[in-house]
């Protein structure tokens, strides 16, 4: 039996969204807790599917995912089809200069954060959470997951490179020591505060206000050095299965929180190239104790009402696969349909 399926959020996700919204300590950049914001990130979303869409622009792609049995949204995740388009990309970029003195003796390295703005993608993934009651079953990497997939359907979509830039280190009070050694100084808001207003889309503080001169991190308390490019504990696990996938560590920062954010060509993501486009044979109502075993693929249908399951397969091997009827009934496809079929990587420990 198919319990979850992932699809994309329409109007009366609003009150699960802002419940999930809740849940997120420190909060999160582009699925505040604030009903007007989460409503806007819903039509957005909605304009986003349009089917003429032809290139990557700002359109901002938002997923649901919804338990079978009750309706209820337990998950969310999302696209950002080209950052820095309308908006300025902002982010520290991290440099090592060398500074030496022949007579003395002393030949040093210094890591130094540069402030750097982009204005021409690539893509982002973003905005994934999952209900703490939730975090089982797989439903993390079918959040994840499945928007490589979607983006590999609907390339012309996308741009060819894609980042994450995932939550940074924050203490057990909810303080960024990021923040309060280096932003708090000039935004006097705290870090909550100004991360809302970036998720907002209100840019124009960031360049008004943010230091312009690089920041030598030597000069900074040994605490503060050691949560840069750290992520949140609760971002671990995503970090590691991005890592899984292909990503790989940048030179840059998030300039509020110092998260990391990482990066990696979509063609070449493991996920992508272990899909295969298949069709459905028919479906299947009988049940086997093998059924109750865990999925072992991600399955989804190939079309912008897009919807993406896990799922046990059997026969895997057969040019067409046979769907359990729960699962072709949440994926809204009929025999003859393609679907697209990724065998699912084991996690890590």
């Amino acid at each position: 039996m198919t319990s979850h399926v992932l699809r994309p959020a329409r109007e009366d996700d609003l009150a699960d969204l802002r419940r999930l919204a809740a849940t997120v300590e420190g909060g999160m950049t582009t699925l505040p807790d604030d009903p007007q914001v989460l409503r806007h990130r819903i039509d957005d979303s909605l304009r986003a599917f349009h089917p003429r869409i032809r290139k990557p622009g700002d359109e901002h792609y938002l997923f649901a995912l919804e338990d079978v049995a009750t309706g209820r949204i337990v998950g969310t995740s999302g696209i950002i089809a080209c950052v820095g388009g309308f908006e300025p990309f902002w982010s520290y970029e991290i440099r090592r200069e060398a500074f030496s003195h022949t007579p003395l003796g002393i030949s040093k390295e210094v890591r130094v954060l540069h402030l750097k703005r982009s204005h021409r993608g690539p893509s982002e993934v973003c905005s994934l959470l999952l209900d703490p009651a939730s975090r089982a079953a797989g439903l993390g990497r079918l959040l994840s997951l499945a928007r490589f997939v979607f983006m590999a359907t609907f390339p012309a979509r996308f741009e060819r490179d894609a980042i994450a830039e995932l939550r940074g280190w924050l203490d057990d009070a909810g303080r960024s020591p990021f923040w309060e050694s280096v932003g708090r100084h000039f935004f006097e808001h705290d870090y909550s505060t100004a991360d809302f207003l970036s998720g907002l889309g209100n840019k124009a503080f960031i360049e008004d206000l943010m230091p312009k001169y690089p920041i030598y991190l030597s000069l900074l308390p040994p605490s503060v050095q050691a949560v840069i490019g750290r992520v949140h504990r609760h971002t671990e696990p995503a970090l590691r299965m991005l890592l899984d996938e292909g990503f790989v560590h940048t030179d840059e920062v998030d300039i509020f929180d110092a998260g990391p954010i990482v990066r990696a060509s979509l063609a070449t993501l493991d996920v992508v190239r272990r899909t295969r486009v298949c069709r459905v044979e028919t479906m299947d109502d009988a049940t086997t104790p093998s059924d109750f075993a865990p999925p072992d693929h991600l399955v989804t249908n190939r079309a912008l009402d897009f919807r993406a399951c896990l799922v046990r397969i059997h026969d895997v091997d057969t040019p067409g696969i046979r769907l359990p009827t729960s699962t072709a009934v949440a994926l809204r496809v009929a025999p003859g349909d393609e679907i697209s079929l990724t065998p699912l990587r084991p996690a890590k420990p």
